[in-house]
């Protein structure tokens, strides 16, 4: 998913620098992520957050938050999200 999309930048891309071991403000200065409009800087905190090495299921975790946000339920439209 695109977490940042005033420079094209996905949660898979922030996960692979948090696995690596960089911080939020090491990501921030390399990938650009939260530098421009400043919307998805709480979205890539929270990936950062979820795939540190202290998190080892974070991936589990992220998709669980993605699945429970409203922005999720608002644009899918299946039966199983409409039932819950």
């Amino acid at each position: 998913m695109i977490v940042c999309i005033c420079h094209r930048i996905t949660d898979r891309e922030i996960a692979r620098h948090a696995r690596a071991g960089l911080g939020f403000d090491e990501i921030q200065l390399e990938l650009g992520v939260a530098t421009q409009c400043g919307q998805c800087e709480s979205c890539a905190r929270d990936v950062v957050a979820q795939c540190s090495a202290s998190h080892p299921v974070a991936a589990i975790a992220l998709a669980k938050s993605i699945l429970e946000s409203r922005a999720w339920h608002s644009s899918v439209s299946s039966p199983q999200v409409q039932a819950q």
